[in-house]
């Protein structure tokens, strides 16, 4: 294996990489030196697409925005191939794109349970499979699950429960994409500190998880992403793996 753990001139593909999460790895991995393919879903976050892209670019990096639904499997195929088309082949997918619902088991619907299925599970799934089609040799993959999969709370079934599958298709992966070198892994964050979160909790709850952590805080997205850096390069002998990263507010 080559010792140079760069992202110097590397390709990252992020998936829901306009804002939030997704939005800092971007802009990170371009402060290294690697071009980024910034993919987002809704055409209300395509100005923070544009604005991420901007930054990649003053960052001296290329960069490129695809939209898309990623619980379409031909959306998933057309990013990685619009991906290698504009920039000659891809070294690391990173796919921080998820969706969270707090509801009892009781009130879920039907389509609920689809929508999370999809979002969690089944794009995940197809996102993964399409990284193991395109990377380029030595190739890394990093999908963003939760801790919430080491708790036992209620609640969040159908987030939790659509987040648990990946953990088996990153093992599976892993083994299946090692005689080429790739990586496939798992962060599993605790709760952060972003939008997506706040609207699943009451301000009783909020103060509950931040007290379950060091600091009594929630997970920041600036602690997350270090991590997500680290396994794309000095950390590629980690494989198969989900790594908790939450201020001890779970473990197993």
């Amino acid at each position: 294996m080559s010792t140079n753990h760069s992202l110097s001139g590397k390709t990252v593909l992020v998936a829901g990489g306009a804002k939030n999460l997704g939005g800092l790895v971007s802009r990170t991995v371009a402060r290294d030196g690697a071009d980024v393919i910034v993919h987002y879903h809704s055409d209300a976050t395509e100005p923070d697409a544009e604005a991420t892209v901007e930054a990649v670019q003053a960052a001296g990096a290329k960069a490129v925005a695809v939209q898309g639904d990623l619980t379409r499997v031909e959306e998933v195929e057309r990013l990685f191939a619009t991906a290698k088309d504009r920039f000659g082949g891809i070294d690391v997918a990173v796919n921080t794109a998820g969706m969270v619902l707090r509801k009892p088991i009781v009130e879920t619907t039907e389509d609920e349970y689809d929508r999370m299925a999809d979002i969690n599970a089944k794009a995940a799934y197809f996102f993964i499979r399409e990284a193991g089609r395109h990377l380029n040799d030595n190739g890394k993959v990093i999908t963003i699950l939760t801790s919430l999969l080491a708790a036992f709370t209620d609640g969040y079934s159908t987030y939790a429960g659509g987040k648990a599958p990946v953990e088996h298709y990153a093992r599976a992966a892993a083994k299946e994409f090692a005689d080429r070198g790739i990586s496939v892994n798992n962060v599993a964050p605790g709760p952060m500190d972003t939008p997506f979160f706040y609207g699943q909790e009451t301000p009783e709850r909020v103060e509950f998880h931040k007290s379950q952590a060091l600091g009594n805080q929630l997970t920041k997205i600036e602690d997350i992403v270090p991590l997500v850096r680290f396994l794309a390069t000095d950390g590629w002998w980690i494989t198969g793996q989900t790594i908790l990263a939450n201020g001890g507010y779970t473990t197993r």
